[in-house]
């Protein structure tokens, strides 16, 4: 009776293997004869145009790297080397704060003049596209940026200050506490410097978000520009005009940025503890992925945080009435909002803030690296003596 499994002699016949050189490899003209069932790849020229397009994309990517890598070289050539917690590694932390906000928010303008006019009137616009489409057809491209220019410039000054004083004033803090101290409540100094610089940015920050509120929230737009802005609310309602929206804006900003560097900065610990390696294995592509994960996360967290006050700095800027008390004019604004109006636009504003917070701390970060200087991220343990 035939056995029902193949025997020794079939399975040496089947299978090569060194301690069997009865059974011969296959030629390689053997291997390169196509049977009939073989695909002809002449007849698949697409394949063949994707290999081209992926070799050409990874040799210009190579190049780019190259003068990158090239013009960071020259960059801490000039400066020399920067040492940590000095003057100039402020100002670079200064200078790469002003690129990551400034860039950033400027980019997602027509996200947020969408979020504005729906805090203000949430039955202005069913929805994003609709949106972009009417002020489109109304006013061309140009009304899709309406208030760009205070943006940039409002949010760079904010950045610089932001990035700048929070990186002073983690140091600071952290020599005041100790070493064993600031490890051990490393979340409550990064909420306190974070807390600490946000006061101050928010101060650059403030004329220039009045005037791309109202520019924005306004239609037509009151204002040609920034300083057009400037001049005419100081003209009709003094220099305080300005600033008339600066307590809505600590309640929004500073919660908003302590939530963004405490978790990020705690997220980005966690990633490289989960990692294998340190962090100081990983290249510069790999540490400002993480920075751009961390980013992202923490941005969520943020928004959800900051939202209310967000809304409210919308209306009163947009309605605030001239001589009317901040207690009064919240007080009108939550009434005729209610609870749930404190929350229109949260989802618009969760994508923008999560994209944003996340591309901030990537250009951030790859700045710092460009300049010779280590990326953001968790603390490292106490040295033990």
């Amino acid at each position: 009776m035939a056995s029902l499994f193949p025997n020794q002699h079939i399975l040496q016949n089947s299978f090569w293997s060194p301690t069997n050189p009865s059974r011969r490899q296959p030629s390689q003209a053997a291997k390169s004869k196509a049977s009939p069932y073989q695909a002809r790849p002449e007849l698949y020229g697409a394949y063949s145009i994707v290999d081209d397009a992926k070799n050409k994309a990874n040799k210009l990517s190579g190049e780019a790297q190259a003068e990158l890598d090239k013009a960071s070289k020259a960059a801490q050539a000039k400066t020399g080397k920067i040492e940590l917690y000095s003057p100039n590694y402020y100002a670079a932390c200064t200078f790469g704060g002003l690129l990551a906000c400034g860039l950033t928010h400027t980019a997602v303008t027509p996200l947020d003049l969408v979020k504005c006019r729906r805090q203000v009137d949430s039955k202005l616009y069913k929805g994003n596209f609709q949106a972009w489409g009417l002020i489109y057809r109304a006013e061309g491209i140009r009304g899709i940026f309406t208030g760009w220019s205070p943006t940039l410039f409002g949010y760079s000054a904010q950045g610089a200050f932001k990035y700048g004083w929070y990186e002073y004033f983690k140091k600071t803090y952290s020599d005041l506490a100790g070493p064993d101290n600031a490890y051990k409540y490393k979340t409550l100094l990064y909420l306190s410097a974070s807390a600490s610089a946000e006061f101050l940015a928010d101060i650059a920050l403030c004329p220039f978000e009045a005037v791309k509120v109202r520019m924005q929230t306004t239609i037509p737009p009151p204002y040609t520009g920034t300083l057009d802005g400037i001049r005419k609310i100081t003209a009709a309602e003094g220099v305080g005009g300005l600033y008339k929206g600066l307590y809505p804006l600590w309640g929004r900003q500073i919660p908003y940025t302590m939530m963004k560097f405490a978790s990020f900065e705690t997220i980005v610990e966690k990633i490289y503890e989960r990692l294998p390696g340190q962090k100081s294995d990983y290249g510069k592509g790999a540490q400002t992925a993480v920075s751009f994960s961390g980013g992202y996360l923490a941005g969520i967290l943020c928004a959800i945080v900051s939202h209310p006050a967000d809304v409210l700095v919308s209306k009163l800027n947009a309605n605030r009435k001239a001589g009317e008390g901040f207690g009064a004019a919240v007080a009108r604004n939550y009434k005729d909002a209610g609870f749930m109006g404190l929350w229109n636009g949260l989802p618009v504003r969760i994508v923008m803030i999560g994209t944003l917070t996340g591309l901030q701390w990537m250009i951030y970060d790859y700045f710092k690296i460009f300049m010779g200087l280590p990326t953001t991220g968790g603390a490292a343990p106490a040295e033990k003596k």
